[in-house]
């Protein structure tokens, strides 16, 4: 299943694609469906090559009317391509399986109507599983689609929906025969079918053109679609990236579609974008929830151009295509939406996800060496999204916002429908900015981890600073000391105890000490805080008259972004033992109501939720979590009703409950014998007290059918997986192992959904049997699993709650058998390692400064 870089080379340089012609079958049953692939490709004559096929039966392939034995040249990944001419001719007739992993061709089943729903995952490898491909990036093609299917479904793909014709073979099925796109890589191909419904809307292009939309769910979802909001969010982003772009949208029509138990995000398929179903609320959410929607939104249609339109020559690129899109989005969503705080959400979440990457054994650089598809898999990671676009964020600093643009503009003028690498971008930016840019990226993209950047004051008796200068350090396994673009504010409490900045400077940083003397003179303020703005990616420290004023004021902020980048300080201090954890339970109990942005919230307490159940000392941790559980049901009480902050210490509440008493409330919030003002319990806040209530022993399985029988949908359906895994009892626990493991039938939801069940106890003696049962099975469900899958138990079953050295030795010794080829293995392992390993460390610095308890 895996393909090389010196394979997809020498192949690229033997073959040139022309075009796909791909008939499908989807009448067939719900195992296979039948597909029919004609590739028409030159090639250097006499070489011989291969394409790829993840097939159940290879029925013929024909080359260059050629009959070839399907035995002899397909091994059911691979068809071998001996003999090749100039111009070439391939026909494949073959067999593929529909997957329910989320990969391939996806097939679902709506429990509320049994209705058929399909929709394809083709990023990284796996067009192959649809199709008869040259599974690559930069061996573009145009395809062309014809789709037999029930005549009642609705299909879509990258090009506009024809009108069906009857399929003439006397049954109620119906041929839909796609007009060929514009050049792509196969995986932003997309095949989407079924009874999704629609709503639909248009806009117009910088060119005049008018581009139909559509936002598309399953029927039973169609209730809780806001189609509006989505156009809304597209028809802002089009005008805001054609803009900035210089270049008219490429394609012919965009489409959005919400599809069930997808593995990520959002999928940028061109013209027919495929968005996780989660998206669609039928619920009452957050406004992190929603924000993180339009973020995800306005990503995938900048990816219209940079990804699709300009796509990377090789997996190596990766990261650019994703840091982006990624920094376009949150970009555009301040500039051009009603999101304008999108910048503090960055610093939150994005940075906080970099900067947890960074520190990581594991951590690699931006620029990363991808030799096969195993690598790249395992590369969708904090680097390639998060310290990517942070990067990207302080490239735009360095070299200028306009000059920035300016290049990209230059870039997909002279790239469209290209393949590219990373310095055909770099040279328009050193074009357009004037700045050499190789230095910058050699220390940027070339090298790993994150540096530290430190205060250094020196100060009259009258409070005057006779001297400021800003340290760099970084750690010795990554000893790079980079240049940094950013900017010192100076804060003072006005006379409303709000933390107001009253001074600001921009300059460059470089090398281990740097002087500012601009600073000098002035009156050292109540808070000096170091990257300001976020403009640069480094961790931050404070001096310690700000570390006092943060601590006692950090509700007091006047904006959000500075109050974020302390939290940010504040939590790596926690993490890297530098502070006490119960310490830093406390500053986040003490603060977080005042908080106004609700992702900033989400994010805090689940920091708060990983501290307790890691980082607070083993014989703190019960007595400390209680309380703050405590905190958190009166904070719920004291806020607005109905505010955001109520729902989300509500949810945090119910997730971390574990006292008669709070597990009382919580069954009262689900009887309705309990009431907080203005907090509405729907369905899906149902689900979430229920198995509060089931991790508690308060409730069984005939408390979780009952809550099915009430919601019997896909969502219920894996709220109830969920559920049934948490049930406290070794009985309970033994048939979700089996499950998910042994028998390995579920799909990616429901595994996902029992995987989080079955770690989810407030008896950590209920896991121990499983440590040893865990190193034993996880080379096998490598082996046996789709990537995804594999993926969901090696980390998500990891004995990571036996926060021992035990756990620690046990990995080591099964790292130490590993084999070198099982790098991704190793690496998923290597990073659950390093999780125990902090929790250790942080819970030996949790003691507080009186004394030991």
């Amino acid at each position: 299943m895996n393909l090389t870089r010196a394979e997809a080379r020498e192949r690229a340089e033997l073959i040139t694609v022309e075009s796909y012609d791909v008939s499908l079958d989807l009448t067939r049953g719900g195992e296979v469906f039948g597909s029919s692939t004609t590739v028409k490709f030159t090639a250097v004559p006499g070489s011989t090559s291969f394409i790829d096929a993840v097939t159940r039966t290879v029925h013929s392939v024909t080359l260059n009317g050629r009959s070839l034995d399907p035995a002899a040249v397909s091994d059911g990944v691979r068809i071998q391509l001996p003999d090749l001419a100039q111009h070439n001719e391939l026909t494949v007739v073959a067999d593929m399986p529909y997957m329910n992993t989320g990969e391939g061709l996806h097939r679902f089943v709506d429990p509320v109507d049994n209705e058929v729903y399909l929709y394809t995952q083709f990023e990284v490898p796996d067009s192959r599983r649809m199709f008869t491909v040259f599974e690559q990036p930069d061996l573009k093609a145009t395809f062309a689609f014809t789709v037999t299917a029930p005549a009642h479904w609705d299909v879509i793909s990258n090009s506009p929906t024809p009108e069906p014709a009857q399929a003439g073979d006397g049954t109620a099925s119906s041929v839909w025969t796609f007009a060929p796109t514009p050049r792509l890589s196969s995986y932003v191909t997309a095949l989407i079918a079924g009874p999704y419904e629609s709503v639909r809307s248009e806009v117009t292009g910088s060119d005049g053109r008018v581009i139909p939309l559509g936002v598309f769910a399953r029927k039973s979802l169609m209730q809780y679609l806001d189609a509006e909001n989505i156009f809304e969010l597209t028809r802002q982003g089009f005008g805001f990236f054609e803009a900035q772009f210089g270049c008219p949208y490429p394609f012919e029509k965009y489409d959005q579609l919400f599809v069930p138990e997808f593995n990520a995000g959002a999928m940028e398929n061109a013209g027919a974008v495929t968005i996780l179903e989660g998206y669609v609320f039928r619920s009452k959410v957050t406004g992190a929830q929603i924000e993180r929607r339009a973020i995800t939104v306005l990503h995938e249609l900048a990816h219209m151009w940079f990804g699709d339109l300009v796509t990377m020559r090789w997996w190596n690129d990766l990261w650019l295509n994703e840091s982006f899109a990624e920094y376009m989005s949150h970009l555009a969503a301040v500039e051009a939406t009603s999101f304008t705080s999108a910048w503090t959400t960055f610093a939150s979440v994005e940075k906080s996800w970099a900067y947890r990457q960074d520190q990581l054994p594991t951590t690699h650089p931006i620029f990363a060496e991808i030799n096969d598809l195993q690598d790249v898999e395992v590369n969708f990671d904090g680097i390639t999204y998060a310290k990517g676009a942070s990067v990207l964020r302080q490239l735009v600093a360095w070299v200028g916002p306009e000059q920035f643009m300016a290049g990209v503009r230059e870039y997909f003028a002279k790239h469209s429908w290209q393949n590219t690498e990373l310095r055909d971008l770099l040279v328009e930016l050193e074009k357009a900015s004037g700045r050499d840019l190789d230095d910058w990226g050699r220390q940027w993209l070339e090298t790993a981890g994150v540096n530290t950047l430190s205060p250094e004051l020196d100060v009259d008796s009258d409070g005057t600073l006779r001297s400021f200068a800003i340290l760099q350090s970084a750690v010795p396994e990554w000893p790079t000391i980079r240049p940094h673009r950013l900017a010192v504010g100076f804060y003072d409490l006005d006379s409303a105890g709000k933390l107001e900045r009253v001074h600001r400077e921009e300059l460059d940083v470089d090398g281990e000490r740097t002087e500012v003397p601009a600073l000098a003179g002035l009156a050292q303020p109540d808070l000096i805080l170091i990257n300001d703005d976020d403009l640069a990616y480094a961790k931050v420290r404070l001096d310690p008259k700000s570390l006092a004023t943060a601590t006692a004021h950090l509700k007091d902020f006047g904006a959000s972004l500075p109050r974020t980048l302390v939290w940010n300080s504040a939590w790596d201090a926690a993490r890297d033992g530098e502070t006490p954890a119960r310490k830093y339970v406390e500053l986040i109990l003490a603060n977080v109501a005042a908080e106004t942005d609700s992702s900033v919230i989400l994010v805090q307490l689940r920091q708060l939720a990983t501290t307790l159940n890691f980082y607070v000392a083993e014989e703190h941790r019960e007595a400390t979590t209680v309380a703050a559980v405590d905190r958190l049901w009166d904070l719920a009480s004291d806020v607005p009703g109905g505010s955001d902050a109520q729902l989300q210490f509500v949810k945090s509440f119910a997730l971390l409950a574990r006292s008669a008493s709070q597990l009382d409330r919580v069954a009262g919030m689900l009887d309705g014998s309990v009431a907080l003002e203005g907090l509405s319990v729907d369905q899906d806040l149902r689900w979430e007290l229920l198995a509060s209530l089931v991790a508690g022993d308060r409730v069984g399985q005939d408390g979780i059918d009952a809550e099915l029988q009430r919601d019997n949908t896909s969502s219920g359906q894996n709220a109830a997986a969920l559920a049934k895994a948490a049930i406290p009892t070794v009985e309970a626990k033994a048939a979700a192992w089996e499950s998910i493991v042994v028998k390995g039938e579920l799909s990616n939801a429901l595994q996902g959904s029992a995987v989080a069940g079955f770690t989810r106890v407030l008896d950590r003696s209920l896991l121990e049997p499983y440590s040893e049962k865990y190193f034993a099975a996880v080379p096998g469900i490598v082996a046996t699993r789709t990537h995804a899958l594999a993926q969901q138990i090696v980390v998500g079953l990891y004995p990571a709650l036996l926060t021992t050295q035990a756990t620690i030795d046990r990995t080591d010794a099964f790292l130490a058998s590993l084999p070198a080829e099982s790098a991704a293995l190793r690496r998923m392992m290597l990073e659950n390692r390093d999780g125990v390993a902090r929790a250790l460390r942080a819970r030996a610095a949790d003691v507080l400064p009186d004394g030991p308890q």
